[in-house]
């Protein structure tokens, strides 16, 4: 945890055109603490799948309001509400999720992310600094400041620094994304058991093209 400043700072210092991305969960928000601090008038991204938690949006614009958030927000070209259960949860992210942000990814040249190793097995080799390829070709960084950080660690520096969480925590949630989509945790020692009913690992946003 300590470089995580240095980590932000030398990564700011040396983009054109910086991003962060924020879904507004607990460890999102905590990074958007730690970048407001360096730069409050960086562009942050979330994405409008049509398919949010009512309390998510609520809390998202307590934040940006009381934050003055540079708030970005993205929507698929033609959203399709309920193509997770029409078609698939993967057709679903990749509308709602992957194209608009891939798209929009495409005018910056850093992207500050939230990702944690002990999130999931596919995060376990996650680099604060790496540089990531978009579908288009074109490389930009990605820069994940709390890589090494914990769950315990993000709930510290939140009780720390007075941030206010998402109150679906408070009912038992452990991973927040997209209301059909999350459950409470069916294995208690998973935090990330709820998402897709235990299905798959990542909605697609954090892995490269290929």
């Amino acid at each position: 945890m300590n470089n995580t400043r240095e980590i932000i700072c030398t990564a700011l210092a040396r983009a054109q055109a910086p991003c962060a991305t924020s879904s507004f969960q607990a460890e999102c928000v905590v990074l958007m603490h730690l970048l407001r601090a360096e730069r409050g008038d960086l562009p942050v991204l979330f994405l409008d799948t049509c398919h949010h938690f009512a309390e998510t949006l609520r809390y998202r614009e307590e934040i940006v309001r009381a934050w003055q958030t540079n708030l970005v927000v993205l929507r698929a070209a033609e959203p399709r509400v309920g193509l997770w259960q029409a078609e698939s949860a993967d057709a679903c992210c990749r509308r709602h999720k992957v194209e608009p942000l891939f798209t929009a990814l495409e005018q910056y040249d850093l992207w500050f992310t939230a990702l944690r190793r002990d999130q999931s097995p596919s995060r376990a080799h996650l680099r604060e600094v790496e540089s990531f390829r978009l579908p288009s070709g074109r490389t930009i960084q990605r820069i994940s400041p709390l890589a090494a950080w914990t769950t315990g660690d993000v709930w510290a520096y939140a009780q720390r620094h007075a941030v206010p969480l998402l109150p679906l925590y408070e009912r038992g949630y452990t991973s927040i994304g997209c209301e059909p989509c999350t459950s409470l945790p069916l294995d208690p020692a998973n935090p990330r058991s709820g998402r897709w009913g235990g299905q798959k690992l990542e909605c697609g946003i954090h892995i490269e093209a290929t």
